[in-house]
C-alpha cells in the first residue's frame, strides 16, 4: 500500500481482468469486461457542441462532471453512447475539447437610476412660489420692503436644509419618526423666520407677507421630504391660474390677495394630510436619535447658498429664476453621477484608472448641468460667467453632501458668501467682480476636494 492510489474511479485495472499465468514468458491472459466499445468521438463532439456555452467557463473537469450529472446522464449512457468508462473520463474529454471562454457577467441594474419626472417636477416646484410675488407685488411694493422677506427667506432656507437632513436621517428608522421630526421642526422654523423679519418689516402688511412666506416654505419642505411633490403641485394651482391671466386681465385686489392665500391654505392642508398619514405608520425600534450637530453643516450651507443666490438676484433676478428651475436637473445629475461612478468602478482594475474615470464623470456631469444654463443666461441678459460659476459651486457642494461630506462644502461656501457680501459695502477691490471671483475660488476648492474624496473606490462601494 505504499504506492499512490487513484482518486478517480475507473482505471485500466477495471477494464480488464488480468490472470497471470505461471510461465516463463510471463504472459497475461486478459478477459475484457462487457460494455467497453471504445470512445465514440463523433457522439462526444456533438455533446461538446451542445454544451459548449456551459463547458467553456469551467475551470476544472469536475465542473463539467457536475454539469453532466445535472443533465441526467447515467453510467450506462456514458459507456454505450459515448464510449467512456465513467463520468470523469467523459468530463475530461469534453473539458479538453472545448476552448476556455470566460464571458462578462450580465450588466447589473443601476442602483442609482434617477426618477426623471420627479426631479423635473421638483425643479418646477422650487420656482412656482415666485408667482405669489408676481400677483401681490402691487399690494405691498416688494422693491421698497424687501428686507423683511429676504431675512425670513434666509432663515427658512437654512432651517429647511438642516431640518430636511435630520428628517432623512430619521427616515432610516421609520416614516413615523421622520414625520415626528418634521411636525416639531417645521412650525418652529416658520416662527424663527417670522421673528427674524419682524424688526425689518416696518408695517403689519409686510410682516404678514414674511409670515406667509415662512409658513409656505415650512409646509412645502414637509411635502418635499415626504416625497409628495404632486400634492404640492396641486396646492399651487391657484397661483398658476392667477399668473396665467395676468397678461390679459387685471384680477383686482381681492383675487391678488385671495389666490395666494388659497394656495397657502392648500399647502398647509396638504402638509397636514401628509404628516397625518406618515404618523399613522407603525412605530419602529431603531437607533437613537441622531445628534443635532450632524445637521448643522447642512443648515450653514443653506445659509451660504441663500446669500450667494441673493447677491446674484440683486443684479440678475431673472437669472436666479433659471438657476432655481435648474435645481431639478441638478438633483437628477447627482443620481447619474453615483450611477456612473459605480459603472466606472466595475470597469477599472486599478486605483489610478478609477481616479481618471471619476474625474471624467465629474467633468461630464458638470458640463451637462452648465450647458443648458448658458442660453438661459443669454436670454435673461445675465453675465454667463457669474451664473455658471455659482451654479457649478452649488452643484459640487450638493454632490459632496450627498456622500456625507458636509463640513468642507459648508465652510468653503460660507467663506465665499461672507467675502462676496462684505466687499461691496466696504468698497474694497475687486468691487462688482467679487461674486464671480469668490464662486470661482470656491469651485476650485470644492472640485479638488471632490476629486480627492470621490476618486477613491472605497467611497462608491
Amino acid at each position: 500500500m505504499s504506492g499512490p492510489m487513484a482518486l478517480e474511479p475507473g482505471g485500466t485495472e477495471q477494464d480488464t481482468l488480468a490472470l497471470r499465468l505461471a510461465r516463463s514468458d510471463d504472459r497475461t491472459l486478459s478477459l475484457r469486461l462487457p460494455g467497453r466499445h471504445g470512445s465514440d468521438r463523433e457522439a462526444v463532439s456533438r455533446l461538446a457542441a451542445d454544451l459548449a456555452d456551459r463547458i467553456g467557463p469551467a475551470v476544472h473537469p469536475y465542473e463539467v462532471a457536475a454539469l453532466l450529472e445535472a443533465e441526467g446522464l447515467t453510467a450506462d449512457q456514458i459507456r454505450e453512447r459515448y464510449g467512456h468508462p465513467n463520468l470523469f473520463s467523459l468530463a475530461t474529454a469534453l473539458y479538453e475539447q472545448v476552448p476556455r471562454t470566460f464571458p462578462e457577467p450580465a450588466p447589473a441594474a443601476d442602483p442609482w437610476r434617477p426618477d426623471t419626472v420627479r426631479c423635473l417636477l421638483r425643479g418646477l416646484l422650487f420656482a412656482l412660489p415666485g408667482l405669489a410675488y408676481l400677483l401681490t407685488a402691487p399690494l405691498w411694493h416688494p422693491g421698497r420692503h424687501a428686507a423683511a422677506p429676504i431675512a425670513a427667506g434666509l432663515v427658512s432656507w437654512a432651517w429647511g436644509q438642516a431640518l430636511g437632513h435630520r428628517a432623512h436621517l430619521r427616515m432610516a428608522t421609520g416614516r413615523r419618526e421622520a414625520a415626528r421630526t418634521l411636525l416639531a421642526g417645521a412650525p418652529l422654523g416658520a416662527a424663527l423666520a417670522t421673528a427674524a423679519a419682524a424688526p425689518l418689516a416696518g408695517s403689519p402688511l409686510v410682516l404678514a407677507v414674511a409670515a406667509a412666506q415662512s409658513l409656505y416654505l415650512a409646509a412645502a419642505g414637509v411635502l418635499l421630504v415626504l416625497a409628495r411633490e404632486r400634492l404640492l403641485l396641486a396646492a399651487l394651482t391657484p397661483l398658476i391660474a392667477g399668473a396665467a391671466v395676468l397678461p390679459r386681465w387685471e384680477p383686482g385686489t381681492p383675487l391678488r390677495t385671495g389666490l395666494p392665500l388659497l394656495a397657502l391654505t392648500a399647502t398647509l392642508a396638504a402638509a397636514g394630510h401628509a404628516l397625518r398619514g406618515a404618523l399613522a405608520a407603525p412605530a419602529a425600534s431603531g437607533p437613537t436619535r441622531p445628534r443635532l450637530l450632524w445637521s448643522l453643516p447642512y443648515g450653514l450651507f443653506g445659509l451660504a447658498a441663500g446669500v450667494l443666490v441673493l447677491l446674484e438676484g440683486r443684479r440678475e433676478p431673472y437669472a436666479v429664476i433659471a438657476l432655481t428651475v435648474s435645481m431639478g436637473p441638478a438633483e437628477w445629475l447627482l443620481y447619474r453621477y453615483r450611477g456612473l461612478s459605480v459603472a466606472a468602478l466595475r470597469a477599472t482594475a486599478t486605483p489610478a484608472g478609477f481616479l481618471l474615470r471619476s474625474a471624467a464623470v465629474l467633468g461630464g456631469c458638470l458640463l451637462a448641468y452648465l450647458l443648458p444654463l448658458l442660453p438661459a443666461a443669454r436670454l435673461t441678459g445675465a453675465a454667463p460667467a457669474t451664473l455658471l460659476l455659482l451654479a457649478a459651486t452649488l452643484w459640487t457642494a450638493l454632490l459632496l453632501q450627498a456622500f456625507g461630506a458636509a463640513w468642507p462644502p459648508a465652510v468653503i461656501c460660507l467663506a465665499a458668501a461672507g467675502v462676496a457680501a462684505a466687499v461691496p459695502p466696504l468698497r474694497l477691490p475687486p468691487g462688482p467682480a467679487v461674486l464671480p471671483l469668490c464662486c470661482a475660488a470656491a469651485l476650485l476648492g470644492l472640485v479638488a476636494y471632490a476629486l480627492w474624496l470621490l476618486g477613491r473606490p472605497a467611497r462608491h462601494v
